[in-house]
This record gives structure tokens, C-alpha cells and sequence, in this order.
């Protein structure tokens, strides 16, 4: 059996304890080895030594299938953070908002994935400004990833007493937290500011500073996290997300700069692209970028969304 090197294997935690298992059966290759020169021990020992290799093989087999599931999780990891921001519209836009996060949500109850709010801002008629979520569960990334972009909506609103139809929109980022990344911040770019922690938690919440906002100056954006119990873990919560942020910044970059070339053509993945329309009059949700339309909108706001997410995957994929 040809020398391998356990280099990769030892530099990860799925395989270490199996590589250390190669590492013991080498030696009992070595003692063997020792003990063949006595006639008498050589076919014993040569028998061993075929079924120990045996076990190496197998062993090679299995790190070599835990690396190749760790290298498809880092492309495709089992946890993200959605943001939802309402855009254009004003009270109506915070609503729609506030019915696109639902439907997230409701989908991912659906898929059996774990959400925890990580944040929000609510408008004063019961939208939100803005809101954060941390989903974890198998495929988050790889199925939501097509969701960044503008989302618009046009209806009558409730308040509206003479029947117009309002647009109004939401934008959504869908950011995949990446357990090897290897971007490090330095004290000096980002500033980090404590406030009391709103809503139901108990009276520790209200009375100290558990809630975390990081700025990070080079690029403007900022991170809040209210939603763990210490300050301490809301800021990590809070670093682990802007680590995200900016690294899904540069990828949009990265992407627009070659878009023209790209075969993916669902996107570049940038927040200001206008990718759905939610057209309540026509009961029609439209997809611009694969050119589709749907008519049960009242069923995809209530988490029926997975004919979606397969047509443009599946466009993505032919392209």
C-alpha cells in the first residue's frame, strides 16, 4: 500500500479521530513487519498486514466521503441569516415586509428547519422596518439562495378608501453563515454600540444592555442582534453576521463584475435587483428573471413557495 498523507485529514475535526486510527494500525504494519523475518511468523504476519490494509482502505474511503459532504456544506451551508427591509411605500411596504417574512417562515416550518429571530424594527402600524432571522436546517442555503433581490408587491391597501392600487416594495438578503471563513475585522473597523433589549424576555432584558449594533466603517454596514439572553452572545451573533454580510458584499461584486459571462443568469445576487412581483388584483406572482408566472398567491403566502424555488433552480441549472 502506497504512503499516504494525512495532512487534509488531521486539519479537519469531522476525520482527525479516523486519521489517528490510520496512524495506529501504520504502527501495527511496522510491528509486524518486525516479526516477519522469522519463517515461522511470516505467513501470519503477511495475513495481518492484507487485513489491516484492508481497514486503511476503508478508512481513506470513509474521510475521503465526510471531506467531499464538509466541502459541499461550505458551499452550501445548513444555516443563514434572511433579512427582510421594506422599501418603497411606506406603511404599506413595512406590511409587505412583514408578509414576506411570514412566508419564509412558514415555509420553513414546512421543511422542519429551526428559525430564531435574530432582530427586528416594527413600524407603528404593525409592519417591520426591517427584520432578521437565523434559519438553520439541511439545504437552507442552497434552496433560498435565489431570494435576494427586490421583492414588489401590488394591492389596494386596507387604508386606501377610494380602490387604488399601490406598489410598494422589500428587499431580501439571504446571507450563508460559513463555519471556515477566514475573514478576520479588526478593532479598528467597526464600532459597537449597547442598548436595552426590547419585547418579552423578563426584566434582565429591559434593565441591561444586552442588545448589540456593530458598524463596520470601511463599508457603512451595520448589525444588530437583541434576541440572545447576554451581551456577550448577542455580539457574537452580531460579528458572526456581519462576517457574513461583508463577504456576501464582495461576492456581489465579484458578480456583477462578471456577469456578462456568468451562466447563472437568475441574478448577481444584489439586493437592488427587482426579481418578483406580488400582484394581488390578478392573484399572479411573477418571476422577472425566469420570465414565470403563478396564480395561488394566497397559497404561496402561506409558505407554498417550493414550485418556485424548483423552476429556478432548475434554470439555474440549465442555463
Amino acid at each position: 500500500m502506497e504512503e499516504i498523507d494525512l495532512t487534509k485529514y488531521k486539519e479537519s475535526q469531522k476525520t482527525q479521530f479516523l486519521a489517528s486510527e490510520f496512524e495506529r494500525l501504520e504502527k501495527q504494519k511496522t510491528e509486524l513487519d518486525a516479526i516477519s523475518d522469522d519463517e515461522s511468523m511470516r505467513e501470519m504476519a503477511a495475513e495481518e498486514r492484507s487485513q489491516i490494509e484492508s481497514q486503511q482502505k476503508a478508512l481513506i474511503v470513509q474521510m475521503d466521503e465526510i471531506l467531499k459532504e464538509e466541502a459541499l456544506e461550505e458551499e452550501f451551508p445548513n444555516e443563514i441569516v434572511l433579512e427582510v427591509r421594506a422599501g418603497a411605500g411606506g406603511d404599506e411596504a413595512s406590511i409587505f415586509a412583514h408578509n414576506l417574512a411570514e412566508m419564509y417562515q412558514r415555509y420553513a416550518d414546512k421543511q422542519g428547519w429551526n428559525v430564531k429571530k435574530i432582530h427586528d424594527s416594527q413600524s407603528s402600524v404593525g409592519g417591520y422596518k426591517e427584520v432578521a432571522f437565523e434559519i438553520r436546517g439541511k439545504d437552507v442555503y442552497k434552496t433560498l439562495r435565489y431570494e435576494t433581490g427586490v421583492h414588489r408587491v401590488q394591492r389596494i391597501p386596507a387604508t386606501e378608501k377610494q380602490g387604488r392600487i399601490h406598489t410598494s416594495t422589500a428587499s431580501v438578503a439571504v446571507l450563508p453563515i460559513r463555519k471556515k471563513s477566514k475573514m478576520e475585522i479588526k478593532p479598528e473597523e467597526f464600532e459597537m454600540e449597547f442598548s436595552r433589549a426590547g419585547g418579552a424576555g423578563g426584566q434582565n432584558v429591559n434593565k441591561v444592555e444586552t442588545a448589540v449594533r456593530i458598524i463596520h466603517i470601511p463599508t457603512g454596514l451595520d448589525v444588530r442582534s437583541t434576541a440572545e439572553r447576554s451581551q456577550q452572545a448577542n455580539r457574537e451573533r452580531a460579528m458572526t453576521i456581519l462576517v457574513a454580510k461583508i463577504e456576501a458584499l464582495k461576492e456581489e461584486e465579484e458578480a456583477k463584475k462578471y456577469s456578462a459571462e456568468r451562466k447563472e443568469q437568475v441574478g448577481t445576487g444584489d439586493r437592488s435587483e427587482k426579481i418578483r412581483t406580488y400582484n394581488f388584483p390578478q392573484n399572479r406572482v411573477t418571476d422577472h428573471r425566469i420570465k414565470e408566472n403563478w396564480h395561488n398567491l394566497d397559497g404561496i403566502m402561506m409558505g407554498d413557495i417550493q414550485d418556485i424555488f424548483d423552476k429556478i433552480t432548475e434554470f439555474a441549472q440549465n442555463s
